[in-house]
C-alpha cells in the first residue's frame, strides 16, 4: 500500500525548456500553483523507478495514467501499468488494484487508504494550489539541472511514513511563460517527481506524452472486475 501511496503522488506534463534568467523560488512555486489551478484532466505515459532503502538493483516500470479533477470532488485516477502488469483505479471515493497475475483485486476506499495521516498526499494528488499550507519549499543545491529545469525540493510541514519528501522537477520552459505571462495556457509545469518515504525509499516516476484538459469521460475511471477473480477487501 506504500508503493501505492507513492505512485500517487506524482502526476505531471512535459515540455522544453528555454534559456532564461534563474528565476527566483517564489516564481518556481508559482509556476507549479498555476500548472493546477485550470487542470481538469491529464493523460500521460509515465515510467517509475523504485529504489528501496539497502538494496541497489531498482525495480522498474512504465504504463499510461489518467487523471479528472472533478469540481468540489476527490481526483478520480487511473494507471494502467504494462510492466509490470497491474491497474489502479479510483472513482474518488472508491480504489481498485488489480493483479491480473495473481487473480486478485483488492478493494478499498479512497478515505481508507490516506486513513493514518496520510490526507496530505491525497492534497497533493487533487492538485498542489497552495504549497505553502503543507509544504516547506526550497530550491535544491543546484538549482536548474542541464536542460534548464527547476528542481524544487518539498518537506511536508506534518511528515507521514509514506512521504518524507516530494522533488519535483519543474519544466524551465514553464517557468519562463509564467515570469512572462502569468499563466502557463493549458500546459503543466511538472517534469518529473521524487517522493522519499520515511524509511528512504524512493520512487521516481518521468512523464511524457501528456495531454491536458481534453474531457476525459467518467466511465474511464470505474473498475470492472473480470470474472473469475478475487475481491480482497481489507
Amino acid at each position: 500500500m506504500g508503493r501505492l501511496l507513492a505512485i500517487l503522488l506524482s502526476l505531471c506534463c512535459l515540455t522544453s525548456p528555454a534559456l532564461a534568467a534563474q528565476a527566483t523560488l517564489t516564481e518556481v512555486v508559482a509556476t507549479l500553483e498555476a500548472g493546477y489551478a485550470d487542470l481538469r484532466d491529464l493523460q500521460a505515459s509515465f515510467s517509475q523507478t523504485t529504489t528501496l532503502a539497502g538494496f541497489p538493483k531498482p525495480q522498474k516500470g512504465h504504463g499510461t495514467l489518467a487523471l479528472r479533477r472533478p469540481h468540489g470532488a476527490a481526483a478520480q485516477f487511473r494507471f494502467d501499468y504494462a510492466v509490470p502488469q497491474q491497474v489502479i483505479v479510483s472513482n474518488g471515493k472508491q480504489v481498485w488494484f488489480y493483479q491480473p497475475e495473481n487473480r486478485q483485486v483488492l478493494v478499498s476506499s479512497l478515505e481508507g487508504m490516506f486513513a493514518g495521516g496520510n490526507g496530505i498526499a491525497l492534497a497533493y494528488l487533487t492538485g498542489l494550489g497552495n504549497v505553502a499550507k503543507d509544504f516547506t519549499a526550497s530550491l535544491a543545491k543546484q538549482p536548474q539541472d542541464k536542460r534548464g529545469n527547476y528542481q524544487l525540493e518539498l518537506t511536508p510541514k506534518r511528515p507521514t511514513p509514506t512521504l518524507a519528501k516530494l522533488r519535483l522537477t519543474i519544466d524551465g520552459t514553464a517557468v519562463s511563460r509564467y515570469q512572462a505571462e502569468k499563466s502557463l495556457n493549458n500546459s503543466f509545469p511538472i517534469v518529473a517527481s521524487v517522493v522519499v518515504d520515511g524509511v528512504g525509499n524512493q520512487t521516481r516516476i518521468d512523464y511524457s506524452r501528456i495531454k491536458v484538459n481534453s474531457g476525459l469521460s467518467t466511465a474511464r475511471f470505474t473498475f470492472k472486475v473480470p470474472q473469475g477473480v478475487e475481491i480482497i477487501k481489507p
